[in-house]
């Protein structure tokens, strides 16, 4: 009996695997972890960070639909050839005065021809009286093209389609910038480099008027502006949804090739030529990036600047 009780703990202490009081360690070890989180549920990963933004957003905004934002003033564009360059590059309008008995010029024609083209814009003949009253006794030349209102975005609207489209909010503030031309350039190359919008100030800044339409070169159609009554408090609300504001500054401490930050949620603050960025502005900016340039010239034009710095943005993005 001692000598069979021998032999099987013998056997025993030989076999392979887990010893008696393991508890099976071995077997929990050899487990993994659980299937991988979502994306949107990693923290750190781009999808997290737009699903905690739309649902911070989704808290703080209105219940009511919104129909859009305030409405600029009606204009008016005088003289054959500003009338013809206004339809030719696409401004919007609702109505062509023409004088009565008016010289039937090339010029005339061809405003004419667009007008029609377009479809959904009123001819309508009027005395050179009638046309004196309307502009003011500018020097209409016989034309008068009627450009409706510009409506605005809400701040909100161009973080909201950003997130819609599970992308990073790209958006361009003007701070001081008071030339619609430029104002049309800066919302031309928002366009081209993904931009999701650009916010302008009420007071002492450019409003999207037909020059501006026409610098656009017809991307106003589809590249939201939106006009707010204090620019520091709506750039405040852009930090609070998780946006970084990045200030250019002739002499700001960093430059836009090494800011990381451009590559994610941001909203870049561009001043005007002369005075840069206001005071309050330029406090509220997380940072102020300048552009390196080896040529030693002092500024940019503003619609240049901000090109510089949306291609920087894009190509960190893409």
């Amino acid at each position: 009996m001692a000598g069979n009780s021998q032999r099987r703990n013998r056997r025993t202490s030989n076999k392979k695997g887990a010893t008696v009081g393991s508890g099976g360690q071995r077997r929990r070890g050899l487990e993994g972890k659980g299937p991988t989180p979502k994306a949107e549920d990693r923290k750190k990963h781009k999808k997290n960070r737009i699903a905690t933004a739309k649902t911070r957003q989704a808290a703080t905004r209105r219940p009511a639909p919104r129909r859009g934002g305030s409405k600029g003033t009606s204009e008016m564009v005088v003289g054959r050839n500003p009338v013809f360059e206004a339809l030719r590059d696409g401004v919007p309008a609702t109505t062509l005065y023409v004088q009565q008995y008016i010289d039937n010029d090339e010029r005339v024609r061809e405003a004419l021809q667009l007008a029609g083209e377009r479809g959904n814009i009123n001819l309508m003949e009027a005395p050179r009286a009638e046309l004196d009253r309307m502009t003011n006794g500018l020097n209409h030349q016989g034309l008068v093209l009627q450009v409706p209102p510009y409506e605005y975005a809400e701040p909100q609207d161009l973080t909201a389609a950003a997130y819609d489209n599970g992308e990073d909010p790209l958006i361009v503030a003007l701070d001081g910038v008071t030339d619609p031309r430029n104002l049309g350039a800066i919302v031309r190359s928002t366009s081209a480099f993904g931009g999701h919008g650009v916010v302008v100030p009420e007071r002492r800044a450019a409003g999207m008027t037909a020059g501006a339409w026409k610098s656009s070169a017809g991307t106003a159609a589809r590249t939201p502006v939106s006009r707010v009554t204090n620019l520091t408090r709506a750039l405040e609300a852009y930090k609070k949804e998780g946006l970084t504001v990045v200030g250019l500054a002739a002499d700001g401490e960093h430059t836009v090739e090494e800011l990381e930050q451009i590559a994610g949620p941001v909203v870049i603050v561009i001043g005007s030529e002369g005075k840069g960025l206001g005071r309050l502005v330029g406090e509220t900016c997380d940072y102020r990036v300048r552009i390196s340039m080896p040529g030693g010239a002092e500024s940019l034009n503003a619609g240049v600047a901000a090109g510089i710095v949306l291609y920087e943005a894009a190509r960190r993005r893409a």
